[in-house]
C-alpha cells in the first residue's frame, strides 16, 4: 500500500492543478464523492432546458410592458444589431438552438480530448464556457445587441454545456463498474433537472430585479452566472479518476448471457458504414427533436394556450391581460417548465430501468407509439380547458424525452458491443445537434407564421403539435427497421484483445481496491451530497407548489 501511495504521489508531482495525473484518488478514498460532483455541474449547464422563461420578458425588453415591434421588411442580420425594437420570440429561440447544437458537436469533436485531459480539466473549461457565456449575454441585453446573446449563451455556453455533460460519464463508470446504470443515471438526472432549479430562480430574480426601465434580465443573467460558476467549479475540483486497475472490494466482472445483445465489437471508425448506427441516430434525432421543441417553448406554449385561466379568469385570452396579470401566469408558466424537468427526470430512471426488461427496441416502440397519440391528443385537451389532461400528455411526453437519452447508451452497446460504445456515443450526440435545429426551428417559426397570420393565440401551437406527432411516426419506422448487425462488421477477437491490453494504463500492475473499496455515506460524503440535494429539493417543492397553481 506504501508503494501505491508513493507511485500516486510521483504521478501527481511535476503536473498542472487541471491535469489528470494529479487527481488520481489516493487510498481511503470515498468513490460516493464523485456523484455529487457531477450533480454539481450538471444541475447549472441542465438551466439550458429552462431558458424559455427569458423568451417573453426578451421579447418585451425596450418596451418593458409591451413589445415595440420591429419594421415588417427587417431582416435577420438587421435584428442582430437593432437598438430601436424588440426581439422576436422566433428571433430568441435560436439561442435554446445553438445551445444543443453546439452541445452535440463539442461533445463529438473534444470527447477523445476530455479523456486524455481528465475530467477535472473538462469541467473547469465548462464552468468558464457556461457561466462566461450568460454573462456575455447579459452585456448583450444591456447594450441591446442580439447577436451577443447568440455568442454568449448560444456558442460559447454551448461550448460549455457539451464539455460539461460529458465530463463525468466516463468517470462514474469506471467508478461504478458493479452499478453503471445507476451511476450514469445520477448525473444525467441533474442535467434534466436543472430547469426545475432554474426556471423558478430566474423567475424569482426578474421579479426582484425589475423596474420601470428593465425587465431584469441581465441582472438576472449575472447572478446566475456567479452562483452557477461557485457550484461548477466546486464539481469540477470534486473530480477524482479511479487508479489503474482499481476494482471494488468484494466485486469481479461476471459474463451476462443474453440472447439480445451481441457478443462481438465493431469498431468506432466501422460503425458509420453500418445501416443500424443511422437508424438509431435518426431514432435520437426524431425522438429529441419532438421533446426539445416542446422544451424549447414550454412556459409561453402555457400562457398564450390557457391565459386567464391560469389565473381564474378564463374569460380573458393571452392578449387581454394587462402588465399584472402577464406577469403572475410568466410564475405559473415557469413552474411549468420545471414540472416538465421533474418529468424528465423521472423519465430518465423509470424508462432506462423498464428497457432492461423490455428490450430497447420495445422501447422506443413505446416512446413513439405512445407518444404519437399524446401529441395527437394534446390540442383536443388544450381546446377543452383542461389543464390537467394537457399537463399530464406533454410531461408523459418529456417523461419519454429524457428516457430516451438515457436508453441509447444501451441500445448501442447493445448493437455494437461495448469495446467503443462511450466513443459512438459521441458521434450519436450528433443527433441531439441536429435535433437542437429542427424542433425548436419547427414550434418557434410556425407559431410565428401563425400569429402574423392572425390565429388565436390558443390556436397557435396546434400544427406544430401535428407535425412533431408525424415527427414521431417516422422513427417509429426507423426504429422497426433496425436488425442485428451483419457479423462482418464485427472486429477479430485477437484485435479486441489487443485494444483491451492497451486500455490498461498499467497491466502488469495490481488489480484490486487500491485501499479506496466501496466507499459510503460518512461526514464528507454526506455534506458534498447534501449540498446538491438541497437546491434539488427546494426546485422539487417549488415545482410541487406551482403545479397546484396551474391546476387551480
Amino acid at each position: 500500500m506504501a508503494s501505491i501511495t508513493h507511485e500516486s504521489a510521483e504521478r501527481s508531482a511535476g503536473h498542472g492543478l487541471l491535469d489528470r495525473e494529479r487527481i488520481i484518488a489516493k487510498p481511503g478514498f470515498n468513490r460516493w464523492l464523485v456523484p455529487p460532483a457531477a450533480l454539481a455541474i450538471h444541475l447549472c449547464i441542465g438551466m439550458a432546458y429552462g431558458f424559455s422563461v427569458f423568451w417573453l420578458p426578451l421579447s418585451q425588453s425596450i418596451g418593458i410592458s409591451k413589445s415595440v415591434a420591429c419594421p415588417s421588411d427587417m431582416t435577420i442580420f438587421g435584428a442582430l444589431v437593432t437598438t430601436s425594437c424588440d426581439w422576436k420570440v422566433a428571433d430568441l429561440g435560436w439561442m435554446f438552438t445553438l445551445f444543443f447544437v453546439l452541445l452535440g458537436s463539442s461533445a463529438a469533436i473534444w470527447g477523445g480530448w476530455l479523456e486524455r485531459a481528465g475530467p477535472r480539466k473538462a469541467g473547469f473549461v465548462a464552468a468558464l464556457c457556461w457561466c462566461g457565456g450568460l454573462l456575455f449575454s447579459a452585456l448583450g441585453v444591456y447594450a441591446h445587441q442580439l447577436w451577443m446573446l447568440w455568442l454568449g449563451s448560444g456558442v460559447i455556453g454551448g461550448v460549455g454545456l457539451g464539455l460539461g455533460y460529458i465530463s463525468p460519464v466516463s468517470t462514474l463508470v469506471k467508478w461504478f463498474p458493479d452499478r453503471r446504470g445507476m451511476a450514469t443515471g445520477m448525473a444525467i438526472m441533474g442535467f434534466g433537472g436543472g430547469a426545475m432549479i432554474g426556471s423558478p430562480l430566474a423567475n424569482m430574480l426578474m421579479n426582484h430585479f425589475k423596474t420601470p426601465t428593465s425587465v431584469g434580465v441581465w441582472e438576472t443573467f449575472v447572478v446566475m452566472a456567479v452562483v452557477y460558476f461557485a457550484f461548477m467549479m466546486a464539481g469540477a475540483f470534486g473530480y477524482r479518476v479511479p487508479p489503474a486497475g482499481w476494482r471494488p472490494d468484494g466485486w469481479t466482472p461476471r459474463e451476462v448471457n443474453n440472447a439480445m445483445i451481441t457478443s462481438g465489437h465493431v469498431h468506432v471508425r466501422d460503425v458509420h458504414k453500418t445501416p443500424q448506427f443511422w437508424l438509431i441516430w435518426a431514432v435520437l434525432c426524431l425522438n429529441v427533436s419532438a421533446g426539445i421543441g416542446i422544451l424549447g417553448m414550454a412556459s409561453p406554449m402555457l400562457q398564450e394556450i390557457f391565459g386567464g385561466s391560469l389565473i381564474g379568469k378564463p374569460e380573458l385570452g393571452f392578449a387581454q391581460l394587462d402588465a399584472s396579470q402577464k406577469t403572475a401566469i410568466a410564475g405559473i408558466a415557469a413552474g411549468f417548465a420545471g414540472l416538465l424537468s421533474l418529468f424528465n427526470i423521472v423519465g430518465r430512471f423509470f424508462w432506462a430501468s423498464l428497457s432492461d426488461k423490455m428490450g430497447r427496441k420495445m422501447t422506443y416502440y413505446v416512446f413513439f407509439g405512445l407518444g404519437v397519440l399524446l401529441y395527437a391528443s394534446a390540442p383536443t385537451f388544450a381546446h377543452m380547458g383542461s389543464k390537467m389532461l394537457f399537463v399530464l400528455a406533454l410531461g408523459v411526453i418529456l417523461s419519454m424525452y429524457g428516457g430516451g437519452f438515457a436508453t441509447v447508451p444501451a441500445y448501442l452497446a447493445d448493437m455494437f458491443g461495448t469495446q467503443f460504445v462511450g466513443a459512438i456515443h459521441g458521434r450519436l450526440l450528433t443527433a441531439w445537434s441536429t435535433a437542437g435545429i429542427i424542433g425548436p426551428v419547427a414550434v418557434n417559426y410556425i407559431r410565428e407564421f401563425n400569429k402574423n397570420a392572425g390565429v388565436p393565440a390558443d390556436r397557435l401551437y396546434d400544427v406544430t403539435i401535428y407535425i412533431l406527432a408525424g415527427m414521431l411516426v417516422v422513427g417509429f419506422i426507423c426504429n422497426w427497421m433496425i436488425k442485428p448487425v451483419d457479423k462482418k462488421w464485427f472486429m477479430a477477437e485477437d484485435e479486441v484483445a489487443a485494444l483491451q491490453a492497451k486500455a490498461v494504463a498499467n497491466p502488469s500492475g495490481p488489480i484490486g481496491s487500491h485501499g479506496i473499496g466501496l466507499g459510503g455515506l460518512d461526514a464528507s460524503a454526506a455534506l458534498a451530497w447534501l449540498a446538491v440535494c438541497v437546491p434539488l429539493a427546494w426546485g422539487v417543492w417549488i415545482t410541487l407548489q406551482t403545479a397546484q397553481r396551474i391546476f387551480g
